[in-house]
């Protein structure tokens, strides 16, 4: 049975979650407040330069979960997590100095610009004495190759990648990965989409036009934008009851809406009323 559930976007709402698209043209609007930060325990360092490593808490725990899946718990730290604006301000000011203007603005966030002051991006590397902070070592082999083959499902995407240059104005990083979560992190990564194609890619998907729907595993996954004004918006959703409804700013003009209907057998699925049945890995637009 599927009910109707009527949900209340606030216009802040629009500015948190883990789809906030953070660079030079949408800088943070918001401070990820300290109770959503967990420190970094159970996972090795691959440097010390943070003294107080910590990342947000769903993206630490998956982050936990893809290196155990990957057997790369030994092979694999971190290197750099959560920052404040005042930390990134650190370092950005220190690259400019040891390695000039061109370098620093190809792999260093100004502050206000970093995602790292999310709490959703991680730097992992390495385990070697000599890392790099800024540019640590991510081979292409090995479980190195692993994590990357498999962080998708775990809901992360390597952020910056080689070719996207141009709309990220950030050099291709191997090392930095960002919690986006599932589903989004899976359309992402099979389409070759970074962050910011991807939330000018979910535009078109309206609560009150097409929404998007991608079979994954036990669920049926809707996905849909709404944009979001200074006074806020109302939607109505429809769910089975207890039904997981997922809601994320994008930090440009509004939210993402991410619903979980569960299968109901081999053939057939909740969500859509007309009854498409949409096979594994694929995604379908409908009314």
């Amino acid at each position: 049975m599927m009910l109707k559930r009527a949900i209340r976007l606030q216009p802040k709402m629009g500015h948190r979650g883990p789809l906030v698209l953070v660079n030079r043209e949408h800088p943070l609007q918001h401070s990820i407040h300290s109770s959503y930060l967990a420190s970094v325990e159970g996972i090795a360092r691959a440097s010390t330069e943070e003294a107080c490593m910590r990342l947000e808490r769903t993206c630490l725990r998956q982050l936990k979960a893809l290196l155990a899946a990957c057997g790369g718990a030994e092979a694999i730290g971190i290197v750099s997590g959560y920052r404040t604006r005042m930390e990134q301000q650190r370092i950005y000011d220190r690259s400019y100095a040891a390695n000039g203007p061109i370098f620093t603005a190809s792999y260093v966030a100004r502050p206000g610009e970093s995602e790292h002051q999310t709490g959703l991006a991680v730097d992992v590397g390495e385990m070697d004495a000599g890392v790099d902070y800024i540019c640590p070592s991510f081979p292409e082999d090995g479980v190195f190759a692993e994590f990357r083959r498999r962080a998708a499902e775990f809901g992360f995407i390597q952020r910056y990648r080689e070719g996207k240059e141009h709309l990220t104005h950030i050099a291709c990083e191997p090392w930095h990965f960002r919690y986006v979560g599932v589903p989004h992190a899976i359309i992402m990564d099979q389409y070759g989409m970074c962050l910011e194609e991807y939330t000018e890619y979910m535009r078109q998907f309206r609560s009150d036009g097409p929404h998007l729907f991608k079979k994954y595993k036990d669920h049926l996954i809707e996905m849909f934008a709404v944009e979001v004004g200074e006074e806020g918006t109302e939607i109505a959703v429809r769910t089975e009851p207890g039904a997981k409804v997922e809601i994320s700013g994008n930090n440009v003009n509004g939210c993402v809406v991410t619903i979980f209907h569960e299968c109901k057998g081999p053939g057939g699925a909740a969500g859509p009323e007309h009854g498409t049945s949409l096979g594994f890995g694929k995604e379908q637009a409908v009314r």
